[in-house]
Parts: C-alpha cells; sequence; structure tokens
C-alpha cells in the first residue's frame, strides 16, 4: 500500500489515475516531460522508463515489491532518471517501447521496464521483474546495479546498443508490404480459424484466451457472404462459452479483459470499456444473425453494468475496473456457499449455488467465481420440478440480492479518466443496440457521450484531443482517437438519422486524412504531423485487443463513400488496404478488422435510401425490417418528405445520391441499389423483406 504522509514527487500533480497511484513513492519520478530528458542530459543518467496503467494487477505488484522499497528508490534515485507513463494516455510512447520489447525478447506486456539513454533509445527492456533475483529470474535491483555499473564503465557500449536495437526494431513501424486485395486472403483467415478453433470450449488456441470481438465480426461476415455454417458454429459457441464462463460477472454484469484458463473460467479480473463495447457490438451482430434471445440479453446485461457503474454524470464513459480490491486479485467478485446461504433463504440459496458452481470444493484459490461453464436450466428445471421461465426468474431474484450484499464490499478502483477512442467504441456499440433492440435510452447514452467528446474533448480549431480527466482535456488525439470515434458518428447516424453525426464524421475523417496520411507509402500514422516526434512515426496494423486504427478507418471510409456517393473516400480506402495487403496476406487472421474492410470492399454492398417522414408508422416499419437482419454490407440513408427539414437539408449537401429520390404515391419508399445495381423503388414491406434476404450478396470464397 503506497505511503500517502510521504512528500509526494512530481506526479502529484498529474491528471493520470496511474501516475497520481505512484505520486507517493519514495522514487523520484518524472511524467514523459522534456524536462526529464534534459536533466538526464545534463547529469549525463541513464534513464528508467516505467509503463503501465492504473488496473494492472501486475504494476501494483511491482509498485509494492520494488517502487515502495526503500533501497530500490534510493538507488533510482541516485543513480537515473525514472519516468512514469500511463499507457493509456501515451499509446504512442507505449506502442513503440513495447513493440521494442516483444522484438528483443519474444514477449511483452505490463509493467513495461525500459533502460534507455538521455536520447530516448532503449538498451534493455523486460516487463515484471520481481525485487530480488530467485528461481533463475533476475531481480530488479541487482539489473539496475549491473546496468548503472556498464553505464559507468562501457557508456559508450550501451550508446552503441541502443543505437542498433533501434536500428533493428525500425522495420517493424514502417516497413508494410503493399499488394491487391483478394479474396483468397479472406480465405486463408477463415482456414487459419479453423484450424486453431477449441471446439470443446470455443475461443481460438490455448490459455490465455482473449475475447477479440473482431474475429467473431469478421467469421459472421463470412458465413454472411459464403453460407459456410462452421463459421456461424464457431461463433455461437464463442459467444455462448464466454457468457457461460467465469470471465463473465455473473453477478453485476460485463466481461473482464481475459481468461487465464482454456475454459475461461478464471479471468483476470479487471473490465476494460473497450472489451465491453466490442462485446456487446457482437452479441448485437449475433441476435440479428441467429434470433437467440440469450445474445440479445447479454448485450443489454452489458449495456447496464456501463450504464450504471461507467458512465460519468456529463456523458462519457471511464476506461476501466480494477482487478484487485483490498489488495488481493479477485476478492471483489468471489463467494462461498455460506455467504450465499447468509443472504438467501436455503433452498434459493442451494438452488444459486448448485447453478452457478459455488461450492465448498471451490474453484478458484479455496473461493469460488460463479459460472455456468456445466449449468444445465433444463436439467434443474426438472429437479426442482418447475417451469424454466420460473427457474430464470428465481434465479435472477437471487442475483439481485446478491448483488445488492455485494455493492456493501470495498469495490475496486474505477480509473475515471475518459479517453476519446474508448469512448467511440461504447458509442458504436450503444448506437447499434438502439437499431437493433429499439430502446431510446440507448441512443441517449450514445448522443451524451458524443455531445461529451464534441463539447470537452477538441481544441478551439476542432483538433480532436485525446483524453479527459478533472477538467483536463490533454494529448493530441491518436489515430485510433479518429477512427473508433469516426465510427461511432457512422453508427449514431444509422440510429437517428440526423445529418449532424453525418458531417461531424466526414469533418473529423478529412482532419485525420490531414494530419496522419502517409503520402509515399500510404495508411495512416499512429500520431499527426502536429504530434510529438518520438523515436519513429509509426503505423499499426495489427488487429490485438482492439482493431487497429488503419483497420477501422478504412471501413468507415467505404461506409462513408457508400452514404455519400464519394469516390475520393472509396479510394482512400482502397489504398489503405492496398499499402497493407502484402503484409497481411501469411497470416491473415492476425488482422481480422482488417479482413472486415476487403469483405466489405470485395463482397459488393447494399445502399438503402429511404423517403418518408422519420416518424411515420410506414417509415418505422421498414426501418425494424431493415434493423432485424444482419446486413453487415449495408448502409442505409433516410431522407425526410418533411417540409423546412433542416436535418433533410443538411444530408442533401453531403449526400448527392439522394438528389431526384422522393416518396411514390406519397409512401414511404425505398430505394436500393446492390453490386452498382439499383431496383426500382419499392413501399412494400414484404417486398423489401424479400429483397434483403436474396442471396445476391454472396460470393464464392
Amino acid at each position: 500500500m503506497t505511503n500517502s504522509n510521504r512528500v509526494p514527487n512530481r506526479l502529484l500533480k498529474e491528471k493520470s489515475p496511474y501516475l497520481l497511484q505512484h505520486a507517493h513513492n519514495p522514487v523520484n519520478w518524472y511524467p514523459w516531460s522534456e524536462e526529464a530528458f534534459e536533466v538526464a542530459k545534463a547529469e549525463n543518467k541513464p534513464i528508467f522508463l516505467s509503463i503501465g496503467y492504473s488496473t494492472c494487477h501486475w504494476c501494483h505488484v511491482m509498485e509494492r515489491e520494488s517502487f515502495e522499497d526503500a533501497e530500490i528508490a534510493e538507488y533510482l534515485n541516485e543513480h537515473y532518471i525514472s519516468i512514469k507513463v500511463d499507457r493509456e494516455e501515451r499509446p504512442d510512447v507505449d506502442h513503440i517501447y513495447m513493440t521494442a520489447c516483444q522484438a528483443m525478447t519474444g514477449h511483452g506486456g505490463w509493467p513495461l521496464s525500459v533502460f534507455m539513454t538521455p536520447d530516448k533509445k532503449p538498451f534493455y527492456i523486460g516487463t515484471y521483474f520481481p525485487p530480488a533475483t530467485k528461481w533463475g529470474r533476475p531481480g530488479f535491483i541487482d539489473i539496475i546495479r549491473q546496468l548503472q555499473d556498464k553505464w559507468e564503465t562501457e557508456q559508450q557500449q550501451l550508446i552503441l546498443a541502443s543505437e542498433q536495437m533501434v536500428k533493428s526494431v525500425q522495420p517493424r513501424f514502417t516497413a508494410f508490404e503493399s499488394g491487391q486485395v483478394e479474396e483468397r486472403i479472406i480465405t486463408r483467415a477463415y482456414k487459419q480459424f479453423a484450424a486453431d478453433f477449441d471446439e470443446m470450449y470455443g475461443g481460438f488456441g490455448g490459455a490465455p484466451k482473449f475475447p477479440t470481438p473482431h474475429n467473431l465480426m469478421f467469421l459472421l461476415r463470412y458465413w454472411k457472404s459464403t453460407g459456410n455454417e462452421d463459421a456461424l458454429n464457431m461463433v455461437e459457441k464463442t459467444l455462448d462459452s464466454m457468457y457461460r464462463g467465469g470471465i463473465y460477472d455473473h453477478i453485476g454484469f460485463g466481461f473482464a479483459r481475459y481468461s487465464t484458463d482454456q475454459q475461461w473460467l478464471v479471468p483476470h479480473f479487471e473490465k476494460m470499456l473497450y472489451d465491453n463495447a466490442l462485446m456487446a457490438y457482437t452479441y448485437l451482430e449475433a441476435y440479428q444473425a441467429t434470433e437467440r434471445d440469450e445474445f440479445r440479453k447479454a448485450a443489454e446485461e452489458i449495456f447496464t453494468y456501463v450504464l450504471r457503474d461507467m458512465t460519468d454524470a456529463a456523458g462519457g464513459f471511464y476506461s476501466a475496473e480494477d482487478a484487485d480490491s483490498e489488495g488481493e486479485e479477485g476478492k471483489y467478485y468471489v463467494w462461498m456457499p455460506m455467504l450465499v446461504h447468509d443472504i438467501l433463504d436455503f433452498e434459493e440459496a442451494e438452488l444459486f449455488c448448485k447453478a452457478y458452481d459455488i461450492s465448498e470444493c471451490a474453484n478458484f484459490e479455496n473461493t469460488n467465481i460463479p459460472n455456468l461453464i456445466n449449468a444445465s436450466f433444463v436439467r434443474l428445471a426438472h429437479e426442482y420440478g418447475i417451469e424454466q421461465a420460473e427457474l430464470m426468474e428465481r434465479l435472477e431474484r437471487s442475483r439481485q440480492k446478491l448483488f445488492e450484499t455485494r455493492e456493501e464490499r470495498i469495490k475496486p478502483h474505477k480509473d475515471d479518466k475518459i479517453l476519446t477512442a474508448w469512448n467511440g467504441l461504447m458509442i458504436v456499440a450503444f448506437a447499434k443496440g438502439a437499431q437493433v433492440l429499439k430502446r431510446p435510452i440507448y441512443q441517449d447514452a450514445a448522443a451524451e457521450a458524443i455531445d461529451f467528446v464534441m463539447n470537452n474533448l477538441r481544441r478551439d480549431d476542432g483538433r480532436l484531443l485525446a483524453r479527459y480527466r478533472g477538467d483536463e482535456a490533454k494529448y493530441l488525439a491518436y489515430v485510433d482517437d479518429y477512427a473508433f470515434f469516426i465510427w461511432g458518428l457512422i453508427e449514431q447516424y444509422e440510429a437517428t438519422f440526423d445529418a449532424k453525426y453525418l458531417a461531424y464524421a466526414i469533418e473529423l475523417q478529412e482532419q485525420l486524412h490531414e494530419l496522419f496520411w502517409d503520402n509515399d507509402a500510404g495508411g495512416y500514422y499512429f500520431y499527426g504531423t502536429d504530434g510529438e516526434q518520438l523515436l519513429t512515426r509509426p503505423k499499426e496494423i495489427y488487429d490485438g485487443a482492439i482493431p487497429s486504427g488503419n483497420s477501422v478507418a478504412a471501413y468507415n471510409l467505404i461506409r462513408l463513400a457508400k452514404m455519400t456517393g464519394r469516390q475520393d473516400l472509396e479510394q482512400r480506402a482502397e489504398a489503405i488496404m492496398e499499402a497493407f495487403a502484402g503484409t497481411i496476406s501469411d497470416y491473415p487472421r492476425a488482422y481480422s478488422y482488417f479482413l472486415i474492410a476487403m469483405q466489405f470492399a470485395l463482397g459488393g454492398s447494399r445502399e438503402i435510401v429511404i423517403v418518408g417522414k422519420p416518424e411515420d408508422i410506414q417509415t418505422l416499419n421498414m426501418l425494424d425490417a431493415i434493423r432485424s437482419s444482419f446486413l453487415p454490407d449495408t448502409v442505409v440513408v433516410l431522407c425526410s418528405e418533411e417540409e423546412n427539414d433542416l436535418t433533410s437539408a443538411k444530408l442533401h449537401e453531403l449526400a448527392p445520391l439522394i438528389k431526384d429520390k422522393s416518396a411514390v404515391a406519397g409512401k414511404t419508399t425505398a430505394y436500393i441499389c446492390q453490386n452498382s445495381s439499383c431496383q426500382a423503388p419499392v413501399t412494400d414491406i414484404e417486398a423489401i423483406k424479400q429483397l434483403l434476404s436474396s442471396d445476391n450478396q454472396q460470393i464464392n470464397l
């Protein structure tokens, strides 16, 4: 536990929750700043750079073991300039040094520990280090002593090593192979997913397992375009298994960051906004594709969690919740039968424990993570002689009582900074929820978050910013901030058909292109021309825990092009895909969101323009017919027939494709163009359903 009675270091003036967690360490921390590097140069000291985030379990461990240790702190203060970075505030810094770590050691993770020269070039990198050497693993105190000795006696060799390290890593940031966008790449990706699929537990590969929802989004689209049922089965099995597992919080809802085991039982308990946003979106798409009510329920529960626990009063969304409480990982989330019996009457407690695998045998460190991995509601209903609907009602009443009691526990730390990128993803999910589930509250949540970003995370000149906390907006937005927020604006346009959202999306897309585009090789850089110039100016295409900015930007551009009829936007999307197509071709499953953009480009598209009054029952019925179907290749534009409609006037300015389209015989009318071929306008709902369910979109892969 950090001693808050100590004289604080420089981090006390920062806004980042992560940096503030270290503000009372005895280590003389600097934030990432020119001051730190100037002092290092003036005093000829190496730099120790520590990168992490506020909900990182092993970051907490290293703080307790090393950064709170008086001997280690004294040595660092005498011989090093120590810098702390919140990776969520400075993903540009994190990306560069994490890539170097992975290149040098073959693995990565947080906390990230970097030893480097005063000119920011690394010469030794690792992740978590124990305080003292044991079990053959070097201890932190020994590492800092040995490296300091080398700095004193072999400084030129370390400088040379740092230069060689930078030179060897440089191609990973910029050396991408261009190529042609080809259907065979999509087919190869599907086969790689199929080869890695875990048929018993869902997901791909072994432990640890990450949700990575965009993998499932790709497979849903593959199923839709090819009719391959195995692709759909992989999606359903994985979504079922994740929801049933302990990675899902069955008491308070929401997904943890990943599972440490193969069957999704034991999570790393921290909850990230981005995971829950992408999971909600994927469950909604799966619900559209399968009409399975449990997928709808999963999405609604995630939204309940986010609105209850992760939403600021002003409308923005918080970043994360910690894995630890009271110094123990997962303590807030686990149960024993005795605790359940203290809250529920005997029969209800027995039923709940039996359903959710809570027993004296324990399933996690002498306690229990509620889960449904081996549960059968049909069997339980039969055992208790009740209908399944009654069983579910009883379990839900019990869950609510357990949740109310759990609320009295000491809660995990909440990282309440508001990030533009992650808010963009949550806006995407809520806007999608508004469309699919017809819940105005979701549309309102997306609208309030958009207003928050537009009002609080932009400079006066319109430049987007990355982080807001404590009335301070800071850091020039990165490519992910732009791409994810634009994605959210597009989804919110299709939820509301308010043209201002489309206008915002186009405005920010132009800003992204102006500041981030690589005029020589194509693609978007990670940070803009006006950003801090680091060791290199990287580009990212790998779709890891979240999609890359380039992947999402390509998809956004195609959608915007289809909505507006602007060929220049489609050409930009093509340029992105061609810039990276060679790189992704060997192992395309690592670029699943990039593949989603490719699927859209290769498989053709469907543009629907609806002309009618927005609140007219015919218009609403027509929209319901469209939104109830899984149509990932479709964009929808609504043109109001109401007089003096400012939204309609703005739309005509943004989207010339609606020109000359009018309602037929005073009825709400749909104009459907598919694969560059337009159908006759239709006013009949059944005719629209028939057109939407046609097989014309399938391609042979």
